[in-house]
């Protein structure tokens, strides 16, 4: 089983943002990355500032929908 899990490093513990696959245990391997958590290399995905301004203009009228609580449940997905 290749399961990778994203997950942040601070004093000396690694936290998953989700738990592993059930009955899930052994050797693993951990990669530092170097863009801050959350961040999204829009180049690599062929999106310049402009069109990036652009859509999350358009996007804001989501905003008050996305940051209720039982929406949660969908960034698990």
């Amino acid at each position: 089983m290749l399961k990778s899990i994203e997950g942040t490093y601070r004093d000396g513990k690694v936290e998953l943002i989700e738990p592993p696959p059930p009955g899930a245990e052994g050797r693993v391997i951990v990669t530092f990355v170097s863009a801050p958590i959350g961040a999204i290399d829009l180049v690599a995905r062929s999106v310049n500032p402009e069109q990036a301004a652009d859509l999350r203009h358009r996007l804001t009228t989501f905003v008050e929908d996305w940051q209720r609580p039982d929406m949660d449940a969908y960034d698990a997905l």
